[in-house]
């Protein structure tokens, strides 16, 4: 059920959009300020379009935020998960999966034009978590690159459990001759949120350096991504 809301400046009675100051309608609000100036509930309110009988699309959002507890758990959630929720639906759903996708083939194409994954590792960054941060099981993915380290294939090569995924560097060596790869940077995610590397990280990235060195292919990073955090190797002094 919507509730008023005491700090803005309307009448609490009087929910309807249209009423609101213009400078207070998420859209208007955009177009004068910016994306980046909108809150969680006013994005996902443009998003949304329109509310439910009885509850303008902005309170619908906020309600929608505290029953998921986030944007990224609205982002991660299963079909059966956010069509549960009043005002959502599988037009909803599919609108949601192809904004999703379109976003993280924007970053692909735009880490393909920077030249080489290196000059942009903030863009290699922002590709990654793209696609890594709303898995809910953990993902070993390689960035395969060419000599001059662009960008040839991303592929996810094992899924594991909520906290581990097993590694074969047998697998990694096959993937990288077959793309005919130079380097790869190594990556995979952590839905505990927790951006550090464990012992096991540690372990596996060293075993497969060795594997790949045995064919001349270089292990540029090893990225740990856990929601909008990403723990690099290479910054840390953890490559050879």
């Amino acid at each position: 059920m919507c509730k008023s809301d005491k700090v803005t400046s309307y009448e609490p009675n009087d929910r309807t959009l249209k009423n609101w100051p213009s400078a207070e309608r998420p859209r208007e609000k955009l177009l004068a300020l910016g994306a980046a100036s909108l809150s969680d509930a006013e994005l996902l309110a443009i998003f949304l379009r329109t509310g439910v009988k009885g509850c303008n699309v902005v309170d619908l959002s906020r309600n929608l935020l505290a029953n998921f507890g986030s944007l990224a758990n609205v982002f991660r959630a299963n079909k059966k998960e956010f069509c549960h929720h009043h005002g959502l639906g599988n037009a909803k759903y599919v609108q949601l999966q192809a904004c999703l996708e379109m976003s993280k083939r924007y970053l692909a194409e735009k880490l393909v034009q920077q030249g080489s994954a290196l000059s942009s590792s903030q863009v290699t960054k922002d590709y990654l978590a793209s696609e890594l941060r709303n898995e809910t099981r953990e993902v070993f993915a390689v960035l395969f690159l060419d000599n001059q380290h662009q960008v040839l294939k991303f592929e996810r090569l094992f899924l594991g459990t909520i906290n581990a995924a097993a590694v074969y560097p047998r697998v990694v060596v096959e993937q990288a001759l077959a793309h005919q790869a130079a380097a790869v940077i190594l990556c995979h995610n952590h839905p505990s949120g927790i951006a550090e590397a464990s012992v096991a990280d540690k372990q596996i990235t060293q075993k497969l350096e060795q594997a790949l060195q045995l064919i001349d292919v270089k292990v540029l990073d090893h990225m740990i991504i856990a929601g909008n955090q990403c723990y690099s190797f290479a910054e840390h002094g953890e490559i050879m």
